[in-house]
C-alpha cells in the first residue's frame, strides 16, 4: 500500500522576510563547511529569532529525513518509541494528552511532529512578521521542540540505521544532526541527559572540529 503518513507541508520562511535572509546567512556559512561558525549568533541579530529559524529549518530536515524511512518504521517493526533498548519515549503534549502513553514510533512520531508543526504555525509563538515582538516563554517552547525532534533523530539512528545506509542517506543524516547538536550546544537548548542515548556518536561527531 506504500505509506499513508505524510506530514503537513513543511512551514516556509516568506521570502524577502527578514527571517528568510537569516536562513540564507546560515546556508551561506553552513556552505563553508564549518558547523561551530556556522551555529553562532550573526552580529546584531536577535537571539530569539536566530533559535526561531533553525528550530523551523531542523524540523523541516528532520521531517525530510525521516520521511525517507516511513516504509521502514511500522507499527510492527517499532512497537515502541525508542532509541536502543535503555531508551522508550511515551508521548504527552500537555494538553491533549495529559498522561504520558506508550504507543508505536510512527505514532509517537505522527504526534510529535504534528505538534511541533502546530507550535511553528502559531503566529503568537513564531511571528513571521518583522518587529512582532516574541512571547516571554518563546524559549522554554522552542527547547521543548528540539528536545523532541531530537528524539527523532535518536529513533533513527537506533533503530534504522541500515535503512538509512541502504538508501545511501547517512552523509546527510549526519550532517544534519551534527549541525544540530553544534546549534543546541551553542545556545545550550537541550539537556545533557537527554543527550545520553546518542553520546557516543555526539562526542565522535564533534571531537573532529575542536
Amino acid at each position: 500500500i506504500g505509506n499513508e503518513r505524510t506530514f503537513k507541508p513543511k512551514k516556509n520562511i516568506p521570502e524577502g522576510s527578514h527571517q528568510y535572509e537569516l536562513l540564507k546567512h546560515a546556508e551561506a556559512t553552513l556552505g563553508s563547511g564549518n558547523l561551530r561558525m556556522a551555529v553562532m549568533l550573526p552580529e546584531g541579530e536577535d537571539l530569539n529569532e536566530w533559535v526561531a529559524v533553525n528550530t523551523v529549518d531542523f524540523f523541516n530536515q528532520i521531517n525530510m529525513l525521516y520521511g525517507t524511512i516511513t516504509d521502514f518504521c511500522t507499527e510492527e517493526s517499532c512497537p515502541v518509541m525508542s532509541a536502543g533498548p535503555k531508551y522508550e519515549y511515551h508521548w504527552a503534549d500537555g494538553t491533549n494528552i495529559k498522561k504520558p502513553i506508550k504507543c508505536s514510533a510512527p505514532k509517537y512520531i505522527d504526534y510529535l511532529m504534528t505538534w511541533v508543526q502546530d507550535q511553528l504555525d502559531d503566529e503568537t509563538l513564531f511571528p513571521s512578521k518583522i518587529g512582532v515582538p516574541f512571547k516571554r516563554n518563546f524559549m522554554s517552547v522552542a527547547k521543548t521542540i528540539l528536545k523532541r525532534l531530537f528524539r527523532v533523530y535518536a529513533h533513527i539512528y537506533h533503530q534504522h540505521f541500515d535503512s538509512v545506509m541502504q538508501l545511501q542517506e547517512e552523509a546527510h543524516l549526519n550532517t544534519s544532526f551534527k549541525h544540530f547538536i553544534f546549534f543546541v550546544q551553542e545556545f545550550n537548548l537541550i539537556d545533557r541527559k537527554e543527550l545520553v542515548p546518542l553520546q557516543e556518536l555526539i562526542e565522535k561527531l564533534t571531537t573532529k572540529d575542536r
